[in-house]
């Protein structure tokens, strides 16, 4: 098997696992608020990326260099998954997959401004099918309620979390001081549960964790070792064989993933007028997985 297979291989192996998430979280969100759920999900996930990065030998000085770093990344990834649990509550996981196919978009915008990344005309193309599509699901295909932009309050909550998402790609990038990739997700990890335990920690000892229904611990171990250490890695591993555009590409996957999740749960199959923004979805995923010569947005 090549290695650029693989690396699609990965990807898809990505987008699935991220699909989870929504399904998992709408499942658990009625029982556990979103700040206490992350802050025992970011610990977790933390420990065990620790774990990893001591284990390949992969934490130097480096990585305790100029903290502050971690506390904005940390902030804004906070706020994204917050809000995608809190969103959760009232909305459905496609409504939601389908907004978080806005994030290339996001993304571009912020490429451009903070690090002057050009994105290609077929991207472009590809971007704004794609979002056509993401409105076309969130709207539900009710053409008056997006005329009236009537969006359903947690995708609304949601979509200012895929801005904080969007925004983290490109801050990233401006703060990373060249660190082992695994010890400055960790730190991360750790600024990530460090704040949410000082904004809201009595709310999160409050919590009766014994008595939480099997569903909450489930999603809490998925989150935490399959939607950020396992895609970490994926992530990592299909960078280093895939041209960027590709690698983004796989968002647009996002929302069928989540289709299949549903029924897997018995959750049944959503309505066919909703199908059309997903197969525009899917297109987008064509066109950005043809081969883009120069100026990828990752």
């Amino acid at each position: 098997m090549s290695e650029h297979l693989k690396g699609h291989l990965a990807m898809m192996l990505f987008a699935s696992l991220v699909a989870g998430s929504f399904s998992l979280g709408a499942l658990a969100s009625p029982f556990i608020d979103p700040v206490s759920l992350n802050a025992v999900r970011f610990i977790l996930g933390a420990v065990l990326l620790w774990t990893m990065a001591l284990a390949t030998g992969g934490v130097t000085r480096d990585v305790f260099h100029a903290p502050w770093r971690y506390l904005v990344l940390a902030g804004l990834f906070a706020i994204y998954f917050v809000t995608m649990f809190e969103g959760l509550k009232t909305a459905e996981p496609v409504s939601m997959a389908a907004v978080f196919t806005l994030n290339p978009a996001l993304t571009a915008v912020f490429g451009y401004f903070l690090l002057r990344q050009i994105t290609t005309a077929r991207m472009a193309l590809a971007i704004v099918i794609g979002g056509i599509g993401a409105l076309w699901v969130i709207f539900k295909a009710d053409i008056s309620a997006l005329l009236r932009f009537e969006i359903g309050r947690g995708e609304a909550i949601y979509f200012w979390g895929c801005i904080a998402h969007a925004l983290y790609s490109p801050m990233l990038r401006k703060l990373s001081r060249g660190e082992p990739a695994l010890a400055f997700n960790a730190g991360v990890l750790t600024a990530g549960a460090l704040i949410l335990l000082v904004l809201a920690g009595p709310r999160v000892l409050s919590v009766d964790w014994a008595s939480l229904p099997a569903i909450v611990w489930i999603t809490i171990l998925y989150v935490a070792v399959l939607a950020t250490s396992v895609t970490f890695m994926c992530l990592r591993y299909a960078t280093l064989r895939l041209p960027s555009a590709k690698v983004m590409a796989y968002t647009y996957i996002v929302p069928s993933w989540v289709i299949l999740w549903e029924v897997a749960f018995g959750h049944g199959v959503p309505s066919a007028l909703i199908l059309p923004g997903v197969v525009l979805t899917a297109v987008s995923l064509l066109l950005l997985l043809k081969d883009e010569e120069a100026g990828a947005v990752a």
